[in-house]
């Protein structure tokens, strides 16, 4: 394994590195925050720079990189994985990885290649139960009764499984919406409707999420659900983001989720920052048809979100980018390529839920800033 380049520490306890294991053909992107003495946390970019091989090639050379890459940083346990894909049909069926913890959705990286992942590690035991379940689906239905159906199993599962439930345990979710122009609608019903009978409302709370077109393996699945679950935490340690001098509540445009959440540990505290688009904070989508001046007002939204929790994009770990139109690639790698030149992102194609948005981006961030009523991460 080669080392390219190591970059200099972000802020107290994180870093960023990048390395390419040159005989696999892959790129490896990475941040590592480890506070002394306490669990270390690392997200990674894993990317293929072999454009020309096949499927199952490039999906081979990401898994021996993968398994090269937790030898070098000395063992580290996947909490989660998702892999985005080219054609996740035909794909899905190929891979040998595939666990409750594993996401695979078809957003191709829109950098050529037919595969790319996204890596969260720990090294050390948490204080907290957590539990990411992946490719949740219901392949009959309509959109609305598939994602009615999704969050009744979810719910479900957690009461019977867990002794929990959405409102106080789940914190992030992901909806891939199969054409998401025509079918999100359903979705947003649905997820009204059920959060509203499980006391989820404008005058409570929503969950951090992600709405946005990515297309499941299942030709008869529409909506595919990921979701992250803590358990242990205090009601008290939970804060949620709103940054209301660019941003509205979306309760006022029917949807129904929070712009991000903050949950402070006693050892840190993370941001996990929604889908975010170029809006204002009156609902308006704004600079229609401009790609350069909607990123812009994009990473303003998600900078304002970030600042409201204490932090700033020199604490963000990972970036997911979702482009709507595949021909602003270039213009879109070589502005994020500038900004974030030590964050670890990808780049997909996935449609945002409003066909005048042509960008949309999602982060987690971690900080230092900490609170010792409550229990280490």
């Amino acid at each position: 394994m080669s080392i390219v380049n190591y970059l200099v520490p972000l802020q107290l306890g994180m870093k960023a590195k990048r390395i390419n294991i040159q005989e696999l053909g892959v790129n490896i992107d990475y941040t590592v925050f480890a506070p002394e003495g306490k669990l270390e946390e690392i997200h990674a970019l894993l990317h293929v720079t072999d454009h020309e091989s096949d499927f199952e090639t490039q999906y081979r050379q990401l898994l021996q990189a993968q398994q090269q890459f937790i030898e070098q940083i000395g063992g580290a346990t996947i909490m989660m994985k998702r892999y985005f894909v080219s054609d996740a049909t035909n794909q899905m069926p190929l891979m040998c990885d595939l666990a409750e913890h594993v996401s695979v959705i078809q957003q191709p990286p829109l950098d050529g290649t037919k595969v790319a992942a996204w890596l969260y590690l720990h090294r050390g035991e948490s204080n907290y139960q957590q539990v990411w379940q992946m490719n949740q689906i219901v392949p009959e239905g309509d959109s609305y009764h598939q994602s009615r159906t999704l969050l009744e199993r979810y719910e479900e599962e957690l009461k019977q499984h867990y002794d929990a439930n959405i409102a106080e345990h789940c914190v992030r979710t992901w909806f891939f919406v199969r054409d998401v122009d025509t079918q999100y609608k359903g979705l947003v019903v649905a997820r009204r409707e059920n959060f509203a009978e499980q006391g989820l409302t404008n005058k409570t709370h929503y969950l951090a999420s992600t709405g946005i077109h990515g297309i499941p393996a299942d030709t008869n699945a529409i909506v595919q659900m990921d979701t992250y679950m803590v358990k242990g935490f205090e009601p008290d340690q939970q804060k949620y983001l709103y940054a209301r001098t660019h941003l509205n509540p979306t309760y006022e445009y029917g949807v129904t989720f929070e712009r991000g959440v903050k949950i402070t540990y006693g050892d840190r505290t993370h941001l996990l920052i929604s889908g975010t688009a170029s809006i204002n904070n009156k609902g308006e989508v704004v600079h229609v048809g401009n790609i350069r001046k909607q990123a812009q007002r994009m990473w303003e939204n998600v900078e304002a979100l970030l600042n409201e929790g204490g932090a700033s994009f020199d604490d963000v770990m990972q970036i997911i980018v979702y482009l709507r139109d595949t021909a602003d690639y270039t213009i879109v790698e070589q502005l994020f390529a500038k900004k974030f030149p030590n964050t670890p992102y990808v780049i997909t194609y996935a449609p945002v839920c409003r066909p005048q948005w042509l960008i949309e981006m999602e982060c987690i961030a971690v900080t230092n800033s900490k609170d010792e009523r409550f229990k280490d991460y």
